[in-house]
């Protein structure tokens, strides 16, 4: 069974950083690309970056460009996003998704806060 599960969230002032790990399970993990997602209040739900099996990166959210990275280890089946210069703008629940043979998995978000 895929399972994906995020953590790293809590809550941070404007110009701080925070890491996000998604650890997943149930599939070969190298093999697949995985993204993050978040949903701030009352919006909805909306890509941020992804990480290819092969490293590459792919941006979705042009905000976040020169703040946020994305990094995986293979080894550990995790990837993290990495957040930096946070805004309040980026208070959002982060979600973590992979697609495996044509479906899409989704982990449990984590709260990101950040306060002006």
């Amino acid at each position: 069974e895929v399972q994906l599960q995020a953590s790293g969230g809590g809550l941070v002032q404007a110009g701080g950083s925070l890491r996000l790990s998604c650890v997943a399970s149930g599939f070969s993990f190298g093999d697949y690309a995985v993204g993050w997602s978040r949903q701030a209040p009352g919006k909805e739900r909306e890509g941020v970056l992804c990480i290819a099996s092969d490293d590459e990166k792919t941006y979705y959210d042009e905000s976040v460009k020169g703040r946020f990275t994305i990094s995986r280890d293979n080894a550990k089946n995790t990837v993290y996003l990495h957040m930096n210069n946070l805004k309040p703008e980026d208070t959002a629940v982060y979600y973590c998704n992979t697609e495996n043979q044509g479906r899409d998995y989704w982990g449990k978000g984590t709260q990101v806060t950040v306060s002006s």
